[in-house]
């Protein structure tokens, strides 16, 4: 069974992408901020991270940097998740090593279609 972390800082984005990928046969976790999420991947390795990017502490542009940087998590698949629409930003994503990028508000379809692909 694949392991998905949920990060993000809003309960309730955290709870939709929960309850949408439940039925779909993953493992799922969560964590509300950066500094959590490093805690929870050091103790279970997540095979992918749905990550916010506007997070306190630590953006999720800084999370994706560091884990991709560490040779014992840069495999992990990391979907960026965010409000912010710009082309920089899916740029951004992609220059820290994001594996995909997802727009706010989402169909939980997307979402659904987005993981299962990246999980292959």
């Amino acid at each position: 069974m694949k392991k998905v972390l949920i990060v993000d800082d809003e309960p309730a984005i955290r709870f939709l992408i929960r309850a949408t990928l439940e039925d779909e046969g993953y493992m799922l976790d969560e964590a509300a901020d950066g500094m959590e999420a490093l805690k929870r991947i050091a103790a279970d390795k997540p095979d992918l991270i749905i990550l916010d990017v506007m997070m306190p502490e630590m953006t999720g542009y800084e999370l994706c940097q560091k884990l991709k940087a560490d040779p014992a998590t840069r495999g992990m698949v990391i979907i960026m998740l965010t409000a912010k629409g710009q082309e920089q930003d899916r740029l951004q994503s992609q220059r820290i090593g994001a594996d995909d990028y997802i727009r706010k508000p989402f169909s939980p379809l997307e979402l659904i279609d987005r993981v299962a692909a990246a999980l292959g």
